[in-house]
This record gives structure tokens, C-alpha cells and sequence, in this order.
């Protein structure tokens, strides 16, 4: 949805750039396509970009260096999703239930991945690889007892999987603080999955999220890293945006850099100088 309506904007607004949203797998894959220079923006979890930059993601020594971020869009929100009828309470209670991460290699995955790899517990949950929606079907004709989501607040699938079924939403954060998940892991941040969102789940679950990024190859020229800013910033797009998820909310020039840990690209560098955004020595 994001870069559907962003491409859209920079196609409008920026003179000569010829540029098509594409679907893919998730944040690592768009973190090695980028990377690679196959496409020239992406979105991805500012987690992978920083642990990509230092050649630590999972099973994949490759030192993503050549990604770049642009701005801050959204907080990626993890959701753990349960049945009622599985009589999951507390993610102690994941040992051996059926569980699905998000597709393989998604920003979700990998965060699921490292969550429970902390806790100790991914070797000893029954996990499957689907997405979102795939996921709320299947827990729904009862052949999961829950899934993952990590994506803008609130999520279509989730609110699909309340419509469907009875559900809860587990409190993540605690068990994380208690398994030093947030210590080894310090570019999450803590969140509340706020009570109302979804159907028959009234009250605030505690969680975290991880700050979607759009991020750029190091070889896009700066200024047109620089004018697509313009465009979306402040040339209405974030009107757009937020017409098209209520996550974009959370955009605005006031947010500035946060959630960015790696060195923004040099057109972002310029953009948001020019808008009285104080930037570290170490992101320039």
C-alpha cells in the first residue's frame, strides 16, 4: 500500500523519474534487492537494515551496505494472534502449538525468529511460514492456533481473523523485558496494541514494534531522493498517504528522523536539514 502510493506521488511530481510499486516477499527481501541495486526504493524494518548493515541476519553473513534510509513511515506492530479455543494465555503456553511467522523472509519472520530464539522457545513451537491473510483463514478453520503479525496498527488481516473467530492478542512485551528480548535487540520499542481496534478485545496488549523504513539504493542520485521527499512531504502526499492506512498518521515532518540507527542517504540528509532536522554526525 505504501509504496503503491508512493510511487504514485514521485511519478507525478518528480520530472523524468519513471517508477512501478512491485510486490514482494517483505522487508529482507526488499533489503537485498535494494542492496543489490534491482530496485532503487524499498521499505524495510530499520532492524534489518542495521543488522543487514553489519552482516548478522539470520543465516546470511552478506553485509547489506548499500541501503540507505530515506524517512521513517510507520510502527511495525507485532501482534501475537490466538485462538480462544487453543488456551494460549501467556507465550509460555506456544510450546507446541501451531504458529504461523509471516512469509519466509519477511520483516515479520525475522522478528518472530529473533523474539522466540531469545525466549528460548522457536525450536519447541510447530511454525509455518504464511502470510497474513493465508494465516487468518487457516487459524480460522482451525488448522493454526495463531500467527504473528508485524505491520502498521491496526491490521486488515487481524481484524479479519476477530471477525471469524474468537481471539486474543498475547501481551509480548513483558516476557520480552523478562528474556533480555529488548537488551540484544535495542531498535525495538515498546507499544500497545490499543483495546478497541479489534473485535471482542476491549483492553490495551502490550507489545513492541520496529519502524518501517523507506530506504534507497546508495546509488539513486541525491536529487532525486531529494524531490521525492519534497513530493511526499510537502507537496500533500502525506494526505495521500494517509487516506490509504490510518498508520501514516504516525508520518509527518515533526517525527523528523526517529527510528533511523544507519546513514540516510544523501538527498535525505539535504531534505531534512532544509526542514530543522538536527542529524547526528553518525547518520550523515
Amino acid at each position: 500500500m505504501y509504496a503503491d502510493v508512493i510511487s504514485l506521488i514521485i511519478k507525478e511530481k518528480v520530472p523524468g523519474v519513471d517508477i512501478t510499486a512491485e510486490g514482494t516477499g517483505g522487508s529482507a527481501e526488499n533489503l537485498r534487492s535494494v542492496n543489490a541495486g534491482d530496485r532503487q526504493f524499498g521499505i524495510v524494518y530499520s532492524g534489518d537494515v542495521a543488522l543487514g548493515a553489519l552482516g548478522q541476519l539470520p543465516d546470511d553473513p552478506t553485509v547489506y551496505d548499500k541501503v540507505m534510509p530515506v524517512a521513517p513511515l510507520y510502527g511495525g506492530v507485532a501482534h501475537l494472534v490466538v485462538t480462544e479455543a487453543s488456551g494460549i494465555n501467556s507465550v509460555a503456553d506456544l510450546v507446541g502449538k501451531r504458529i504461523a511467522l509471516g512469509n519466509a523472509g519477511s520483516g515479520a519472520a525475522l522478528s518472530a525468529e529473533r523474539y522466540f530464539k531469545a525466549l528460548g522457545l522457536f525450536d519447541k513451537i510447530q511454525i509455518e511460514y504464511l502470510g497474513y491473510s493465508q494465516a487468518a483463514a487457516a487459524m480460522a478453520d482451525g488448522q493454526l492456533d495463531g500467527f504473528w503479525v508485524l505491520a502498521g496498527f491496526p491490521n486488515a488481516s487481524v481484524r479479519e481473523a476477530a471477525a471469524a473467530t474468537k481471539i486474543k492478542l498475547i501481551d509480548i512485551y513483558t516476557p520480552g523485558v523478562e528474556g533480555g528480548f529488548f537488551e540484544q535487540y535495542p531498535f525495538y520499542s515498546q507499544r500497545a496494541l490499543t483495546g478497541g481496534a479489534y473485535d471482542g478485545m476491549p483492553n490495551d496488549v502490550m507489545s513492541f514494534q520496529d519502524t518501517a523504513l523507506w530506504v534507497a539504493n546508495a546509488d539513486v542520485p541525491e536529487d532525486i531522493v531529494y524531490q521525492a521527499l519534497k513530493a511526499v512531504y510537502l507537496d500533500g502526499g502525506l494526505e495521500r498517504l494517509r487516506e490509504a492506512h490510518p498508520s501514516a498518521n504516525e508520518m509527518g515532518l515533526e517525527v523528523g528522523i526517529t527510528g533511523i540507527a544507519n546513514k540516510l542517504h544523501p538527498g535525505a540528509v539535504k531534505f531534512w536539514t532544509e526542514q530543522g532536522v538536527q542529524i547526528p554526525d553518525e547518520l550523515k
